[in-house]
């Protein structure tokens, strides 16, 4: 015959491992998610000192000074630019194969000064700076593969590298930014 009492169901659902589960999902995603971190632009700073730095008197024609306005326009060595031509002036600045009067005298006395305006666009600057930087990589190449006959790179053995470097060393002088809009 029929009892009298009905039997309960329970409509719970048993949640006491739920914390746990969540938390060895957290776990899991946390080690195994890739987080891209921007290397940006290496720069190696010269020690910090309290003295002031002594001043040295630099011939003008050792110098290849760039400078970028509030406008991201380019003047190099007194004239308005394109970053296209940039490289390869800089590359003749350094070199100066044909031995002209307004280059440097060698390429271990060349200077490359760049000065921008705190209102240059970031984008501006790095392909200035990226320039730059290419220049003094193709002209490394070129001295590698006339030295060597291999073209450099990380793979070139060190001391190779370091003599590469020692007949056209890499001196980018970056000047303090000027004030938004203003010029010297």
């Amino acid at each position: 015959m029929a009892k009298n009492g009905s039997r309960r169901v329970s409509t719970e659902i048993n949640a006491s491992s739920m914390a746990d589960i969540a938390f060895l999902l957290l776990i899991f995603f946390l080690v195994t998610t890739t987080i891209d971190v921007d290397k940006g632009i290496l720069v190696k700073l010269p020690p910090w000192s309290e003295e002031e730095p002594e001043t040295q008197k630099l011939n003008s024609r050792n110098v290849f000074s760039v400078l970028v306005n509030a406008q991201n326009q380019l003047l190099v060595r007194g004239e308005l630019t394109n970053i296209a031509d940039l490289r390869e002036r800089a590359k003749e600045f350094i070199v100066n194969p044909t031995r002209r009067e307004d280059l440097s005298e060698k390429p271990t006395k060349a200077i490359i000064s760049l000065k921008n305006d705190r209102g240059t666009n970031y984008k501006t600057y790095l392909e200035v700076y990226n320039e730059l930087y290419g220049a003094y990589n193709e002209l490394w190449d070129e001295e590698s593969m006339r030295t060597y006959n291999v073209h450099y790179s990380e793979e070139l053995p060190l001391h190779m590298r370091k003599a590469i470097k020692s007949k056209i060393p890499m001196v980018l002088s970056e000047a303090e930014p000027t004030a938004f809009g203003e010029e010297k």
